[in-house]
């Protein structure tokens, strides 16, 4: 059975290149959630002129949720919590794939480690224990999301403490054109977001726009 994927807050910077990915990929069926339906639907619309098929749909969060079997939070920082908070009900018993970054700007060039360690950690913390949280793809740029090629030259480190919902993410990070790798528990997510912040200097000071990472020796 095809299993469905809800993007919530799908509509920032990495949201539709994952949409685009996991939909172009024929294994997901894809939602982008929004806090206000209409945005949603504006992007699902534009995404689906670029894929030439009415294939994604788009929500507001709350039913976005819902519909999904698993769903990925790519919001800003100062929006996971209280997007978190509203969703924690509908969550409960599916697996939640935090892409958040603890970002603090201006200087988000220089890591930020947030009162509870980790974005993945303080998710995990607002959600309980119904919630199987995920932290993955914070350092793939999403320049190389919307590109047209089907391979991204960088690796998913994956963190979580369940193993059987981080095997769901390298299946998304595979089907998204990546490697997905096993970084351990939700423990080590602090070093995973971490590393966004200094992808984003070597960006500035190389004048690139996608550095990632990748493992060497698997």
């Amino acid at each position: 059975m095809t299993k469905t994927v809800a993007i919530l807050g799908g509509t920032g910077n990495q949201g539709p290149g994952l949409a685009l990915r996991w939909t172009k990929s024929g294994q997901y069926k894809v939602i982008i959630g929004s806090r206000k339906a209409e945005k949603a639907i504006t992007v699902a619309t534009e995404l689906n002129q670029t894929l030439g098929q009415d294939l994604i749909t788009g929500l507001a969060n709350d039913e976005a949720v819902e519909s999904a079997d698993i769903c990925v939070l790519t919001v800003p920082y100062s929006a996971q919590r209280p997007t978190l908070t509203g969703l924690k009900e509908l969550l409960q018993g599916k697996i939640l794939v935090d892409v958040t970054v603890p970002l603090k700007p201006p200087k988000v060039a220089r890591v930020n480690i947030p009162e509870g360690r980790s974005a993945g950690e303080e998710a995990q913390a607002i959600l309980g224990d119904g919630v199987r949280v995920v932290s993955a793809f914070q350092n793939v740029s999403a320049t190389h999301l919307m590109a047209e090629h089907d391979h991204i030259d960088c690796d998913i480190l994956i963190c979580g403490d369940d193993k059987t919902a981080k095997q769901e993410v390298v299946a998304l990070a595979e089907a998204a054109g990546m490697r997905g790798v096993n970084a351990g528990p939700m423990q080590n997510a602090v070093v995973i977001e971490g590393f966004t912040s200094i992808l984003i200097g070597i960006n500035i000071r190389h004048k690139v726009k996608g550095a990632g990472i990748k493992i060497t020796g698997i």
